[in-house]
């Protein structure tokens, strides 16, 4: 265990995800890409009272993971390595929205997301 938690800067881990989760909510909102890309997902977008709590709390342990993965990278001296995972990633994310019929404008609005979270990540790390 020692090994993924040593030297860890978990303010960063915590604040990168945090900001992570902030830049997800404007990033799909209607001020940026969200009226487009749920077009192209083929989702309706709701209101406030009808958020999908589930999904969201899942996000937000899915960024709190990703985010402690960027903190056991740069604790090691292998941000690279964090790198070429999440990059790996958005690229499956992207071949999957392909599978699902998602429009070229949601799949690339999702990978634009996942490198704008690792991006935000990296400087936490920076910077915390």
């Amino acid at each position: 265990m020692e090994e993924i938690t040593a030297n860890v800067g978990w303010l960063a881990v915590i604040v990168g995800a945090v900001v992570s989760f902030l830049v997800g909510w404007l990033w799909y909102s209607p001020m940026l890409f969200g009226p487009k890309w749920a077009e192209g997902v083929g989702v309706e977008m709701g209101t406030a009272d009808e958020m999908p709590f589930g999904a969201m709390a899942a996000q937000f342990a899915g960024l709190f993971l990703m985010s402690w993965f960027v903190g056991v990278t740069a604790a090691n001296n292998a941000l690279l390595t964090v790198i070429l995972g999440t990059v790996a990633f958005a690229v499956l994310g992207f071949s999957g929205g392909g599978f699902r019929k998602n429009s070229t404008y949601a799949r690339w609005t999702d990978f634009g997301y996942w490198i704008v979270a690792l991006v935000v990540m990296i400087v936490c790390q920076g910077i915390l």
